[in-house]
């Protein structure tokens, strides 16, 4: 794996949390490019993640998943969000591990579930959130914050906050506060 540039930050949390919304914004702030692995996931499949979780099932979306992860995570040097699950792959969690020791930012977006079921609502493009969305929500915002922490360099929450707040909690923790 080559190593990242110094620009790399890492988001990482569950469905929900702003990762795509922070990450973008926080990109522009910071004038490097953002990219969201669920976006490579969908093009190298060519299909949308919820079409893979009905037609090839979560083992295989997962595959993908680490796989597009692991790319992602040797190219890029800007902003990268990382699917929600994405830390639920070993592998993924020791290049992230790894990365820290590097000195790469990896940023906890946390979302408390009253946000995140607002956020969601029923949408259908969340296939892992399957019939209870609540339930499904208070399940993985519990299993997967121990992972969460675990890679994690910096821990930001999101619920009930404006992205410029979040995104201004992201640029101190990275010593950016004074970017354009």
């Amino acid at each position: 794996m080559s190593t990242p540039g110094t620009g790399l930050v890492v988001l990482v949390g569950p469905p929900s949390s702003g990762k795509t919304t922070v990450g973008t914004a926080l990109a522009q702030r910071l004038g490097v490019v953002f990219r969201d692995t669920d976006h490579d996931v969908e093009a190298e499949a060519g299909t949308t993640i919820a079409d893979l979780f009905v037609t090839q099932g979560e083992p295989h979306f997962r595959a993908l998943e680490e796989r597009a992860v692991a790319r992602a995570l040797a190219e890029h040097t800007g902003v990268l969000a990382l699917g929600g699950g994405a830390v639920l792959s070993a592998h993924t969690r020791a290049l992230l591990v790894d990365l820290v020791a590097e000195g790469v930012t990896v940023v906890w977006l946390d979302v408390d579930l009253p946000s995140a079921a607002q956020r969601v609502g029923l949408s259908r493009d969340r296939p892992i959130l399957g019939i209870n969305p609540r339930q499904m929500l208070r399940q993985m915002l519990e299993t997967r914050a121990p992972l969460y922490t675990e890679v994690s360099t910096l821990h930001v929450r999101t619920g009930g906050r404006t992205v410029e707040d979040v995104v201004a909690d992201v640029l101190a923790g990275v010593g950016q506060e004074s970017a354009p």
